[in-house]
């Protein structure tokens, strides 16, 4: 049973698809991106109610608030994890998410081929670049992907399904384009000129970028896949 009190949900995605839909046709890139609802401060309850209002992707930060969520979700909807993710956390993931998109070491890309290996499945990434060069956040430094990326295309059970930025918060939001501009570069090079790169390749690559203050931005850089989470379920 569908509640009431949940309209405000219906506001927010009519409002955040417009935009998004606007931010795509100016872009003059030919994307229409994909919206993942960051869900860090939904209830299983809010989530089940916007994936009825056509929301598919939903985010999670945090291991121990998916896994608290994941019997109570509809079974349609497709659960990605979007935060930090420590090695000894993976095995919870396995099977539970269609992406992990916080890939940013050798450790732990080790630890998801082991543990998918061991459940027999391929598990999707997306590579986290630290755009912003910041050094108290995870993600690969730019120049440093090529060797990284080598390493981890070694690992029959990681499908690497491509790349995403944490953008620096910037109080001008112009300031981000920089940011984003670069990651599409590094986009290019490995995933639309070098196919044969991709595990997946029946599948379009993907370019993370963007959040709630950021996405249109995001989505004129190149973007194919934005994040918005407060904005979804603020009332």
């Amino acid at each position: 049973m569908e509640h009431s009190d949940f309209s405000y949900i219906d506001w927010n995605l009519a409002y955040i698809r417009a935009r998004l839909a606007a931010a795509a046709a100016s872009s003059g890139k030919g994307i229409i991106p994909e919206l993942l609802v960051a869900s860090k401060y939904a209830t299983a309850e809010e989530m089940n109610y916007a994936a009825k209002r056509g929301v598919r992707l939903f985010g999670e930060n945090r291991v121990p608030s998916l896994l608290e969520k994941y019997d109570k979700l509809d079974k349609d909807i497709e659960l990605h994890f979007i935060g930090s993710l420590q090695t000894n956390k993976v095995k919870s993931l396995i099977g539970k998410v269609s992406l992990i998109h916080s890939l940013d070491s050798v450790k732990l890309a080790e630890a998801i081929e082991k543990h998918s290996a061991n459940a027999g499945v391929r598990t999707a990434v997306l590579c986290e670049i630290n755009s912003g060069r910041e050094e108290q956040k995870g993600g690969i430094m730019p120049e440093d992907f090529p060797a990284f990326f080598a390493k981890i295309s070694e690992f029959p059970h990681v499908d690497v399904r491509g790349i995403m930025t944490m953008a620096p918060n910037c109080e001008n939001i112009e300031d981000y384009r920089k940011y984003f501009r670069e990651t599409y570069n590094i986009f290019i090079d490995f995933f639309q000129k070098k196919p044969h790169n991709i595990g997946s390749y029946a599948k379009m690559p993907i370019l993370s970028m963007g959040m709630s203050q950021s996405f249109e931005i995001a989505i004129s850089e190149g973007a194919n896949l934005v994040r918005v989470g407060r904005a979804v379920f603020q009332k």
